[in-house]
């Protein structure tokens, strides 16, 4: 059951969870202000929790009845923190513990959707038994190095040969230890924000690097965004199916987004699930919300009403 509008006032102080340890601690902190400072202008009882240091003890200070959870990567996208919050009877945001582990996990992720026949890219699993050669080769000669579990586009590279698979790898391995490389896709990218179990308006992202980095993500200004994205009607529902089922199929639920890219002659190809997208000026759900009628604080309300208070 969700919460409804007049439920929200009745769960009482809302925790903001945000900042972690993870190497996206930077965007949580954004997100989780940016949340909180719109929850507040609503005029619902909101306390921010840094969850880098003593989430327990907080959590037990102040009571809270549910929580938004506004942390990226590891610790919070990972399970560990849905866990904690539904074991202590806190609803929250986003996916459950399952959702949450499996959409975090970029191989996994994959292996899911390769078995449900949803559409995504070829991919090798790297480690230090691996050929890179053979590997670059059995990719098609290009590829995207990624460590499986982060987000933000954080220790990702493209790699052309061998040798700079195998550095690629190297310097992944600095942010995760289980990394994977993936066909190298020459297209657009674009994502497709869920909420409330449907899917908003297809963003597509055009930047001037060579795929969209961090740094087009979160700090530039030459990156743009199309939305809605220019492309024919069908191809859009199409994705926007798409999205919905690689979604549902990791038992994700309440909102999120899932990012795809349009492959030349296969069509539209499902790159991963974000259980907890960005909340900041650069960030996409924002930005499809609004075309779908939903400014800021509502979208934020909205996700608090996706809360499933009986998890």
């Amino acid at each position: 059951m969700n919460a409804s509008a007049d439920q929200l006032t009745q769960l009482g102080k809302i925790a903001v969870l945000y900042g972690g340890s993870s190497a996206e601690r930077e965007i949580s902190l954004l997100t989780g202000n940016a949340v909180a400072d719109a929850i507040e202008r609503q005029g619902l009882p909101c306390v921010r929790i840094d969850t880098a240091q003593g989430l327990v003890d907080a959590l037990q200070l102040e009571k809270p009845g549910a929580a938004f959870i506004a942390l990226h990567g590891p610790g919070g996208e990972d399970g560990s923190v849905q866990g904690l919050l539904q074991y202590m009877g806190i609803g929250y945001t986003g996916s459950g513990v399952l959702g949450s582990a499996l959409a975090l996990n970029k191989q996994v992720s994959k292996q899911v959707w390769r078995g449900c026949d949803i559409a995504t890219a070829d991919w090798s699993q790297l480690n230090s038994d691996t050929d890179f050669n053979a590997a670059i080769s059995a990719l098609g000669g290009s590829a995207m190095v990624k460590p499986v579990n982060e987000g933000s586009s954080i220790g990702m590279a493209r790699a052309d040969s061998g040798d700079a698979l195998r550095q690629a790898w190297q310097d992944a391995l600095q942010y995760d230890q289980e990394v994977i490389a993936e066909a190298w896709i020459d297209g657009p990218e674009f994502t497709v924000p869920l909420l409330a179990g449907k899917a908003l308006p297809v963003v597509q992202m055009v930047s001037s690097d060579t795929f969209y980095t961090y740094e087009a993500k979160y700090h530039s200004d030459e990156t743009r965004y199309l939305c809605p994205a220019p492309i024919e009607a069908d191809l859009a529902e199409q994705m926007q199916v798409l999205a919905l089922q690689a979604f549902q199929s990791l038992h994700c639920s309440g909102w999120g987004r899932v990012d795809l890219m349009l492959h030349p002659t296969n069509g539209p190809l499902v790159l991963e699930a974000n259980t907890v997208p960005g909340m900041t000026s650069h960030s996409l759900v924002p930005m499809s919300a609004a075309q779908a009628g939903l400014d800021f604080d509502q979208l934020v309300l909205r996700i608090l009403q996706t809360i499933e208070v009986d998890r």
